[in-house]
């Protein structure tokens, strides 16, 4: 089984990308299916033929499928919906206002990975696409699996028990309902399930995350930023594709002029992201759409390298042990110094670069210590420990 997530700015052409990785994995006898999970889908239009929300065939081995988020959403958020209808139907809200009230923002695509997992977990597939939703929005789902854990491990059982020892008075007292014992089953059941698809999605033996960008000075930068917030989440990123790059020669001023920004950026692309791969994919006479154009476009990008291919993994978090007591290693390739802020607080670290922040639970021994210092080198930030003379005996 290989997962293969493609994102990128939006309008650089990952869902082409995507398209075309499936078109190839299925050309060499793979059973693939390319999944869109963007609101905005355009899948159907680079196959140029009709998809919908189960997997329908494109070609031999070939399956696409655009994720019915909405039917998703009925399926999971309807229950915690319902309550909180019933709540500001009772505070005299209109009934329009509160459905939209009562819309969790970035639900549909969030809840749209659910059927990626499902999709993993059938075993039906060999290779299982993602063409997901622009950069902003991928890191966003992308983080909320573990942000929900947080809330639902440290805060939702305190939430339980004061709702259950209060219920038969709140209505009464308040006029509100508490809400019922199937609610927290539902935030519960949605953890739970959250959970399983960042399993999936961060299996170093299986998936990773590939870039798609045009070699232009925003594209690039943005590009840079997703790298350093993937890795900050755990997902591991295995490649680059450059699209839209124009082919050299020609005596044409407008086009020369294009050849050798692009150039320049390229080059700058390759220095920043390395050791990681860049493919590249030439501006073509005519779009491609249809099987036989997106193998061609695929043929063209990856040329003899394999496109399923998932390079030896090395660890995104990783302790070891020093000298004057341990040190944690977090991967954050191309992460600005003055971008990153630190702090411990219990038995858990705070990382925060730029405007993504995740919270990792420390292990035990470093519970037990504090922090003395932290660094940022070669792409990594090491934070030393030092075990605390009060806490380490017990």
């Amino acid at each position: 089984m290989r997962v293969l997530l493609f994102t990128g700015k939006g309008g650089v052409g990952k869902t082409t990308a995507s398209a075309a990785t499936a078109t190839f994995a299925a050309g060499v006898g793979r059973k693939t299916l390319v999944v869109s999970t963007d609101p905005a889908h355009s899948l159907a239009d680079a196959f140029a033929v009709p998809l919908g929300s189960e997997p329908t065939e494109v070609d031999t081995g070939l399956y696409g499928m655009q994720v019915d988020a909405q039917l998703r959403f009925e399926q999971t958020w309807r229950e915690v919906q319902s309550y909180l209808l019933t709540v500001l139907a009772r505070a005299g809200v209109d009934t329009m206002q509160a459905e939209e009230l009562t819309v969790l923002p970035g639900a549909e695509e969030v809840l749209a990975l659910l059927e990626v997992r499902n999709q993993v977990a059938s075993g039906r597939w060999d290779v299982v696409i993602v063409d997901c939703a622009p950069t902003a929005e991928t890191l966003r789902l992308l983080a909320l699996p573990e942000a929900l854990g947080w809330y639902v491990e440290r805060l939702f059982p305190m939430q339980r028990r004061v709702v259950r020892s209060v219920r038969p008075v709140l209505s009464r007292v308040a006029g509100l309902p508490a809400p019922p014992e199937r609610l927290f089953e539902a935030v519960e059941r949605l953890h739970r399930m959250l959970t399983e698809v960042r399993t999936v999605l961060t299996d170093p033996a299986t998936a990773s995350v590939r870039l798609v960008l045009t070699p232009e000075a925003v594209v690039v930068a943005e590009a840079r930023r997703t790298l350093t917030s993937l890795s900050l989440y755990g997902y591991r990123v295995d490649g680059v594709l450059a699209n839209r790059v124009f082919p050299a020669g020609g005596s044409d001023p407008w086009r020369a002029g294009w050849v050798a920004a692009q150039s320049a950026q390229l080059a700058q692309v390759r220095a920043d992201f390395a050791p990681l791969p860049v493919h590249i994919a030439p501006y073509r006479a005519a779009e491609p759409v249809g099987v036989a154009a997106l193998g061609a476009f695929a043929a063209e990008a990856y040329g003899e390298t394999d496109p399923l291919g998932l390079a030896a993994a090395t660890d995104l978090v990783e302790v070891t042990r020093t000298e004057s007591g341990f040190e944690l290693a977090i991967a954050l390739p191309l992460a600005d110094r003055a971008a990153v802020d630190l702090s411990c607080t219990g038995d858990e670290l705070v990382l925060t670069v730029g405007a993504h922040r995740r919270v990792l639970t420390l292990p035990s021994a470093l519970r037990r210590c504090d922090v003395t210092g932290a660094r940022l080198r070669a792409g990594r930030l090491h934070v030393a420990f030092a075990p605390n003379p009060e806490l380490w005996m017990r």
